[in-house]
């Protein structure tokens, strides 16, 4: 019978299989339990590195099975049985292992290490650049730049990577004081393999200079001299690394006689010793006071440390020599951990075998223990930081939707996988191994960085355990590479070497990061391929998508950060994409219905979409986008009823209405009400539709951003009645009924953080305290004819920045007294902001103030912006 027959080949295959998830979930528990922490004997790392080829090797099968039934073919790789009897023989390893271990001496065990809730607790007052044991080097600096000399001058800052050098440079940099003496203030950061183009558009971008990207060398240095030119500046050059670097971009820094100045940081003496010697600032090693300061603050913030933990914190805090960067990771790592003596005493066991190796490089060595001690669903995670530009900002949200591609994140029943990646982020953020750099409107972080010591250490141990092959200066290690990355910065000789290398990688490599200055058609022969990022440089360039990228039903994450030439469509063959979590593309694309069958598929991230309507309900009620996460952004969509029931679970959506199809009324904005479980909003309107009348919101909405739309400003009571609403941009609006005048009612906007209003025709804002009850940052852009800021907006509890950009003279008097009134009433906390168009208007609001006899708040602060 064909029936029985199939039913017991099914049912073996099924008890293979079964077999198989036995063995992982004992490995994995194996891996996740204590005494495989810590430092590893060579035997147990010699385990751990057998059960990631046997795992690696379970998946290809696995994997290329599907391939196979989808594609047709032949299995190339280990069959089933083959990677059976594998695991069972680790297995039994494994088990030898365990009873050797439990019949020793538990001392010989590494401590316990429980996994934390991915909620994230407090933060380190590191994370505020807050200066420990460098107060007199910061009153220094800022001495020497606020000092009489009138000439430019560079202030060189070096020490040893880690010790504070950026540190204190940002505290100088963003110390009250510069703000308001300065007209100008810029940074840069210098990697190794920088290019002088490269500097021009970090030094430009920080002040807001829009830049063409096919914009050459000079054209950009020209643009930056003129915008410096009869300024007071300050610029900081972070982490140069030679003399060559300055030499091809101070030229760039005009000499105003005016008192600008430059800081220089480096760790390496004979390029501080080029510059005024005078100026010189050398950081040393902390004193034993200092460091102990230091880890306290950092291991237990305010809390101060046990008085039975005092004797073994000093002697973990004297081992690592005075460093900052060592006594903050150190500080972090223990923070985390439980605080019992004999966990100490363990790490400062570790401390000595490290220290007494003789090896050269103590520093990194010494942090490795950071690493050590992660619990094991953090290790890859923080391996993968590696695969960033050295100094690069890294995108959070990225980050996170890379890790839940690359598998590296357990299910969970109460969280998404996202929301748990972002508890791992914030969890290395605690222990000090990656920092945050800027956060978002939402209050959440939105940007990161890591130190490069830490990526330092990254790189060693992903090379070491071939976790990834960094494509850097030649091509070795690439044909047994799983993940690739191929960074800029490899020099041209080697070009010749590295695209014919890409086209011969091993079938079996999940993962291409690629980032370069050189288009290249790129190879799509990997049929287990996971993971694809592309971006270019030079992003004005089109690069063709190759078809074959629609063949990989592996592939999990697709990014092309480019202009493409798909015809302006995505082929039907796209559902063949069944894996696919995360699809990102820079262009103007047609997606065809069948997107709508793509049920792994969490965010859909298209420059300009144009998507097709679902399938009616009778002809497939399967076809449901019930993963779908993020949306954007999509042009003249009809939300009809249908295509909200389909795509139900959706928290983002971006949505833009073109110039010239048919008006807002006739998309079904009224059914978005319809998604339950819709976070951020966004609405682009470019021919002024009252689009705001049509809209219907969801009471989950948390984020609204409106643009472009015709607004009867009391029509607002319909978003501020929204509960949960914490960020609102209002950008482009103008008045339907010829009334320019807002007046927000008591009882509304209740959780309202964030307030954004740019580019609107408003003129009279009738708001006081309890409007906004908990409102903590305000922004006013563009808006030029609005009069005053309400003097009651200062009395907000909450309220932490005012900042004004391209305002009118008398919304700056107003935030002004706003300022003066709090410093008066003790509110030490609110910033006051103001960036004027031009530096006449500066000029004219001075005069204003001299002539009122107004004293100036400390927390008000002016500059000019330059076009």
């Amino acid at each position: 019978m064909a029936a029985y027959a199939a039913l017991v080949s099914l049912t073996n295959t099924m008890d293979q299989i079964q077999s198989l998830s036995m063995k992982v979930s004992f490995l994995l528990n194996f891996i996740e339990r204590d005494y495989s922490h810590g430092v590893a004997t060579k035997r147990a790392q010699l385990l751990e590195s057998q059960i990631a080829s046997a795992a690696s090797a379970a998946e290809d099968v696995i994997e290329s099975h599907v391939v196979d039934q989808i594609h047709g073919g032949s299995i190339t790789l280990l069959d089933l049985d083959t990677v059976i009897q594998d695991m069972d023989y680790i297995k039994k390893k494994v088990i030898e292992f365990e009873e050797e271990i439990t019949s020793g001496s538990k001392d010989d065990l590494p401590p316990a290490y429980s996994m934390p809730v991915t909620t994230s607790i407090r933060r380190f007052i590191a994370d505020k650049n807050t200066m420990v044991g460098f107060d007199e080097e910061l009153n220094e600096i800022l001495d020497k730049l606020t000092g009489q000399s009138s000439n430019r001058q560079i202030i060189p800052v070096v020490g040893m990577g880690g010790i504070g050098k950026t540190t204190l440079a940002k505290n100088a940099y963003e110390h009250s004081l510069i703000l308001y003496h300065f007209d100008i203030r810029t940074w840069v950061t210098i990697s190794q393999n920088y290019s002088v183009r490269g500097i021009l558009l970090q030094l430009l971008s920080r002040v807001s200079i829009e830049i063409d990207s096919e914009t050459d060398e000079q054209l950009l240095g020209e643009k930056l001299y003129k915008m410096l030119w009869g300024r007071r500046y300050l610029i900081v050059v972070d982490d140069i690394w030679s003399i060559e670097a300055w030499e091809n971009v101070k030229r760039f820094f005009p000499d105003n006689n005016n008192g600008s100045r430059v800081i220089v940081t480096t760790r390496l003496s004979n390029v501080a010793i080029h510059f005024d010697g005078s100026l010189c600032l050398e950081l040393n090693l902390l004193d034993a006071d200092k460091s102990w300061k230091l880890f306290c603050e950092s291991a237990f913030g305010q809390a101060g440390c046990p008085p039975e933990l005092e004797d073994i914190g000093m002697e973990i805090v004297k081992k690592c020599k005075g460093l900052p960067l060592s006594i903050i990771v150190i500080g972090g790592l223990l923070r985390k951990s439980r605080g019992t003596q004999e966990y100490w005493k363990s790490i400062a066991k570790d401390l000595s075998s490290i220290l007494n190796s003789g090896e050269e490089d103590d520093c990194l060595n010494l942090l490795s223990l950071s690493y050590t001690y992660l619990p094991a669903y953090l290790k890859p995670c923080f391996l993968y930081m590696a695969i960033f530009p050295e100094d690069s900002a890294i995108h959070v949200s990225k980050l996170t939707k890379i890790w839940v591609a690359e598998g590296f994140i357990k299910p969970s029943i109460d969280q998404s996988l996202e929301e748990i990646a972002r508890g791992y982020v914030n969890d290395l953020i605690d222990r000090n191994l990656i920092l945050k750099h800027v956060l978002g409107s939402n209050g959440k972080i939105r940007l990161c960085k890591i130190h490069d010591l830490l990526r330092d250490l990254c790189l060693k141990i992903a090379k070491k355990d071939k976790f990834i092959c960094m494509m850097e200066d030649t091509t070795r290690g690439i044909d047994g590479g799983r993940r690739i990355v191929l960074n800029e910065g490899i020099p041209i000789v080697h070009h010749s070497q590295v695209y014919p290398a890409l086209k011969s990688t091993p079938l079996t490599t999940r993962t291409l990061l690629i980032r370069t200055d050189r288009g290249c058609m790129l190879p799509f022969n990997n049929r287990l391929l996971r993971v694809c990022n592309v971006s270019y440089e030079f992003d004005d360039k089109e690069i063709k998508l190759p078809k074959e990228i629609f063949d990989q039903v592996t592939l999990r994450y697709l990014r092309y950060n480019t202009k493409l030439n798909l015809s302006g469509k995505l082929p039907q063959s796209i559902s063949l994409l069944w894996n696919m979590q995360t699809l990102i593309i820079k262009g103007s694309i047609h997606a065809p219905s069948q997107i709508w069958e793509m049920r792994q598929l969490r965010h859909l991230v298209i420059k300009s979409l144009y998507l097709s309507d679902p399938p009616p309900s009778y002809q497939n009620d399967d076809i449901v986008l019930r993963n779908l996460h993020t949306l954007k952004s999509v042009v003249d969509f009809e939300w009809s009823e249908e295509a909200c029931k389909r795509a139900h679970n959706v928290k983002k959506v971006n949505i833009r209405f073109s110039r010239f199809k048919q008006r807002s009324c006739q998309y079904g904005l009224h059914n978005l009400c319809r998604l339950h479980k819709l976070e951020s909003l966004k609405c682009s309107s470019y021919h002024q539709d009252d689009f705001l009348h049509n809209l219907t919101f969801p009471s989950s909405l948390k984020k609204l951003s409106l643009h472009g739309s015709k607004v009867c400003w009391e029509d607002l009571t319909k978003i501020g009645s929204l509960p949960h609403l914490e960020v609102l941009k209002l950008d482009y609006m103008c008045s339907a009924d010829g009334v320019h005048e807002w007046n927000p009612i008591e009882g509304e906007f209740l959780r309202l953080k964030f307030l954004l209003i740019e580019h609107c025709d408003l003129v009279y804002w009738n708001a006081d305290c309890s409007h906004f009850p908990v409102l903590e940052t305000l922004v006013l852009r563009r808006l030029h004819k609005l009069e005053e800021i309400p003097l009651d907006i200062g009395e907000i509890p909450t309220l932490g920045v005012i900042d004004l950009y391209c305002c009118n003279e008398s919304t700056a008097i107003s935030a002004m007294k706003i300022a003066e009134e709090q410093e008066n009433a003790g509110n030490e906390g609110l910033q006051v902001l103001v960036v004027f168009h031009e530096m006449a208007q500066v000029e004219r609001f001075q005069e204003k103030i001299e002539q009122s006899k107004t004293s100036v708040s400390n927390n008000f602060h002016v500059s000019p912006f330059i076009l």
